[in-house]
């Protein structure tokens, strides 16, 4: 392994997500950023020249007139990151996807020409669907429980990878003069047969320079973690504080050794949405003033119902004690949203009060002058709070501003690169290239037979 470096994926949320629905007022914002192919390959291209590791393309397939505006009216994230495939050559791709309303044999296919077109710079953010209206859109009138969503993911990535390595790399063997295209010892059928799926396989796609789209997940539950230890390759990750992201960080790592994994298989990005000025003081006026441009109460209400499944809280009064939903959290953001329900139960909470607290100001710990900043991303690295960040840019500028006032201070203490290690998103993350399972097993065959 090389020396450790720090790791960034940007995420871009067009005309403003969460937290910022009032971004599409910004003039520097076309009001069409959420659907214009060439503004997001030209936010690609800024990240890939200040080095960063990966795009990253976030998704829902629910919505009502209360979502952010970006949510609202958004490209599908493979079919956006393809488009940007061509336009870049270094910059990982990493879309999201649901594991609970999509098919393995169909996410293994879109992911891997994904990963064949970028010439093997694909991930796969793993999701097991928050919006609970999402399952009406498939045709289903219930939402799955949590757990049943949770194994649900699971074996769809384990299928998943199956059908990934279906060819063994030398598969194609192209003998014009024996007229031989395919070695058909070399392709090989899942045959799967599970608890949520049925897939015989094969998948019609070779592997590509990595081996495989890398595994991106994010969850705080203990299913999330676990499926984490077991499966993914990168987590997004809370960034509230240090101390809650050390603990996070050691626990998630520590889940690896019981599945015959290492620590340097599992890269953690912890969410941080940057404010840089001159000056510590000026930096915190602008966040605060950020805050202030979406503190509207009747929209943190409507925001506030989206963990417990898009539920319209404003049908009750607001100064009664918070209503009895319990019922509606294991469907949405479970983790939360129960404990939510036990702190207003606790604390004999009204629903005003619950939501105001939810949303109050709690300004991010990456605030501050672009020394500050660096101190602080220093500060996350090497206390093993993270292995990099995932930079929730609000604006173009903001981009420019942490690439050409933190990042020179980065790369200067050693932390940042100065270029790329590899062309592939496994190289520049520090990741193996997973071995093709039947190869493997042919080897270790051919070594029995020996």
């Amino acid at each position: 392994m090389s020396e450790r470096k720090l790791k960034l994926a940007l995420s871009v949320y067009g005309v403003g997500g969460p937290g910022h629905h009032s971004l599409w007022k910004d003039p520097r914002i076309p009001k069409n950023a959420s659907i214009d192919i060439d503004w997001y390959i030209a936010r690609a291209k800024q990240a890939e020249a200040a080095l960063f590791d990966a795009l990253f393309i976030v998704d829902s397939q629910f919505i009502n007139a209360t979502y952010p505006a970006h949510y609202l009216n958004r490209l599908e994230p493979l079919t956006l990151l393809s488009a940007v495939a061509t336009h870049t050559k270094h910059l990982g791709l990493i879309g999201t996807a649901s594991s609970t309303y999509n098919s393995p044999f169909n996410l293994a296919r879109r992911f891997g020409s994904l990963d064949q077109i970028s010439h093997g710079r694909a991930g796969w953010n793993v999701v097991t669907s928050f919006d609970t209206g999402t399952s009406r859109n498939y045709g289903l009138e219930e939402h799955l429980d949590y757990a049943t969503r949770y194994g649900r993911a699971l074996e769809a990535v384990q299928v998943i990878r199956g059908l990934w390595d279906s060819y063994e790399d030398d598969a194609f063997v192209a003998d014009v003069e024996n007229d031989l295209f395919l070695d058909p010892t070399k392709l090989h059928a899942l045959n799967h047969r599970g608890e949520n799926f049925r897939v015989d396989g094969p998948l019609n796609l070779s592997r590509s320079p990595q081996g495989q789209p890398v595994i991106f997940q994010a969850g705080i539950s203990e299913e999330g973690k676990t499926l984490a230890g077991e499966v993914a390759e990168g987590i997004y990750a809370p960034g509230e504080d240090f101390e809650s992201a050390v603990e996070y960080y050691a626990d998630v790592k520590g889940r690896l050794a019981a599945h015959g994994r290492h620590w340097d298989d599992l890269v953690i990005l912890v969410g941080a949405t940057p404010v840089i000025a001159s000056t510590d003081a000026e930096a915190h006026d602008r966040a605060r003033e950020i805050y202030e441009s979406d503190n509207d109460f009747d929209r943190k209400l409507a925001a506030f119902g989206r963990g417990f499944g898009a539920y319209d809280f404003s049908q009750h009064d607001l100064d009664a004690p918070f209503p009895d939903v319990a019922a509606l959290a294991d469907k949405g953001g479970r983790t939360r949203s129960q404990a939510i329900i036990e702190r207003a139960r606790e604390e004999k909470l009204t629903l005003r009060q619950v939501v105001e607290e939810s949303a109050q100001y709690k300004p991010s710990p990456f605030i501050g002058s672009a020394q500050t900043v660096a101190d602080t991303i220093e500060k996350w690295f090497l206390g093993r709070a993270a292995d990099g960040l995932n930079l929730r840019a609000r604006t173009p500028d903001d981009i420019d501003s942490f690439t050409e006032e933190v990042l020179p201070i980065l790369q200067k203490r050693g932390l940042f690169r100065t270029e790329y290690e590899a062309e592939t998103l496994r190289g520049n993350l520090g990741l193996k290239v997973p071995e093709n399972r039947y190869a493997v097993d042919t080897d270790a065959s051919a070594l029995v037979e020996a």
